[in-house]
């Protein structure tokens, strides 16, 4: 019973003199594969200096990306540069990776909903004013009323006269500065 021609089918399973076989993928799955983890490297080129210090590399991995943010993009080296990256992350657990970049962008959505919050509330205050004001203090109660007050007549003002909308934007620095260090 040692041919494995004659292998019983109801032992395969128990035998261990057959290796494991791997799961088959095509082609075309490599290639996503590939497109996929291309992209991720394109997503560490676009990165600002302060972003790529917090994602995990080696250093081999750091250098290329190093290289390809300084190759002029519209040369043919930036997309070979890129297909570079994709082939060393090949042989790399992004898992580490991924999680920096979902952090990111997570805290970019965040950042994005709290300056939205900032923008209504100033909104809410040059348009309603005192009804506005007492519902920010209501949350907010290290705002000054009275500051409040004055940008919510200065922006009046400035919108009678079609005047840049100076105080507008002011209050919403003031804001911004009392509001998102509570946070």
């Amino acid at each position: 019973m040692n041919d494995p021609s004659q292998h019983d089918d109801a032992n395969w399973d128990n035998d261990d003199s057959y290796p494991e076989h791997d799961e088959f993928v095509s082609k075309s799955e490599l290639k996503r594969l590939s497109a996929l983890r291309q992209q991720v490297g394109e997503q560490l080129v676009n990165l600002s200096d302060a972003h790529i210090k917090t994602i995990p590399m080696d250093d081999e991995l750091a250098d290329a990306v190093t290289l390809a943010r300084r190759i002029n993009r519209k040369k043919d080296g930036f997309r070979r540069q890129l297909q570079f990256i994709g082939k060393l992350m090949r042989s790399r657990d992004l898992t580490p990776i991924e999680e920096a970049l979902a952090k990111l962008q997570h805290q970019h959505q965040a950042q994005n909903a709290r300056f939205h919050q900032l923008e209504k509330t100033r909104d809410a205050i040059a348009d309603r004013g005192d009804d506005a004001i007492q519902e920010v203090l209501d949350e907010h109660p290290s705002l000054e009323r009275q500051k409040l007050r004055q940008f919510h007549r200065s922006i009046i003002k400035e919108r009678s006269k079609n005047a840049p909308p100076k105080a507008y934007r002011e209050l919403f620095q003031y804001l911004k500065e009392h509001m998102l260090d509570q946070d």
